[in-house]
């Protein structure tokens, strides 16, 4: 991309933006020739018609879609609009124009169709794995309601069919729920599993746990995971160590006040301090980039974007992780 005098008057700035410094670190840490060859295979052949544009630019597209929670209409404008998109998408306005939201509804509904964005994840699991960034015999279990629109003021006049309510507290909540495999070491993510809300958290816990784990961690949710079927009829699962948080008030109720009580708030907290390394890629699914409804109907789209966004999570978890290694080391070289 040749240099404009935008983007001269641009790197004069003063101070980074948020999402300057979000999106750069993004565009390192991705692996961008990895991810166009899982592509490629499902990718338009152009020997006919006009000539498609390229996968790379069109992932690009589809990523800020995915970590800014866009329609395929905003983020054609949010390209146009926003210095730090165009930088992203590596385009020069003189030579090119942005791929349109038709396309880029197209290249995401290939994804779907072939289950590219599962590989994306298996990938960058993949990688944490070979690279010693994914522990091993250990895994955090958890879920995550996440809303959908329960309005019937649509064509069809219903609500989504694969979706269902489910009572939390004193609220109820209509949408999906996201089960996650955490590995208890790093707090990478390794499985996920899209249900209806409804669904029971303790009933796709043994879809969450890896084949070499020999110890599970869950909240109060998953007490008594040990007694079910699915559980007892599997040598493996039966084996596991499952260490699940009590809940509060049935402590003081066993053990009364004392030693007893005392000792096993100390085991429950030793247990939480594991266990909550689940929230850690929860919080960027929803906070960081904004994932907190539903935005397709159907569970097999929403899942897909799931797995483009815990893997995004855990990319971005590994980067942070390797920017605060290299500041210890040169704080540890000062000091020497």
């Amino acid at each position: 991309m040749t240099e404009s005098f935008a983007d001269l008057e641009y790197q004069g700035r003063k101070r980074k933006t948020k999402r300057d410094v979000f999106l750069e670190l993004m565009d390192e840490i991705i692996p961008w020739e990895e991810w166009v060859a899982i592509v490629k295979p499902y990718y338009f052949d152009n020997k006919t018609g006009r000539p498609a544009r390229g996968i790379e630019t069109m992932l690009r597209m589809y990523l800020l879609q995915s970590w800014f929670n866009l329609s395929d209409e905003g983020t054609e404008e949010a390209i146009y609009d926003s210095y730090a998109f165009r930088k992203f998408m590596g385009i020069d306005f003189v030579s090119e124009q942005a791929p349109d939201a038709t396309t880029l509804c197209k290249f995401r509904k290939l994804l779907n169709d072939n289950g590219i964005a599962e590989m994306f994840f298996d990938a960058v699991t993949g990688f944490l794995t070979e690279h010693g960034r994914m522990m091993q015999g250990g895994t955090i279990v958890d879920a995550t309601i996440i809303a959908a629109p329960s309005s019937t003021k649509n064509r069809e006049g219903a609500r989504d069919a694969e979706m269902h309510q489910t009572k939390k507290g004193n609220e109820w909540h209509f949408g999906m729920k996201a089960h996650a495999g955490v590995d208890c070491g790093t707090g990478y993510v390794h499985t996920i599993v899209a249900t209806a809300a409804s669904t029971h958290d303790i009933a796709c816990a043994h879809n969450l746990i890896r084949p070499d784990d020999d110890v599970v961690y869950g909240d109060s949710g998953y007490l008594g995971i040990e007694k079910r079927d699915e559980i007892t009829k599997d040598e493996h699962l039966r084996s596991i160590d499952y260490r699940i948080n009590r809940r509060p008030s049935s402590i003081t109720k066993v053990y009364g006040e004392g030693f007893g009580r005392d000792f096993e708030r100390h085991l429950e907290y030793k247990k939480s301090s594991v266990r909550s390394k689940v929230e850690h890629p929860f919080k960027i699914i929803k906070n960081t980039f904004g994932y907190t409804k539903c935005v397709y109907r159907g569970l097999a789209k929403n899942l897909a974007r799931l797995h483009v966004l815990f893997a995004s999570a855990n990319l971005l978890m590994y980067a942070r992780a390797k920017t605060k290694e290299k500041e210890m080391h040169l704080a540890v070289q000062m000091l020497a």
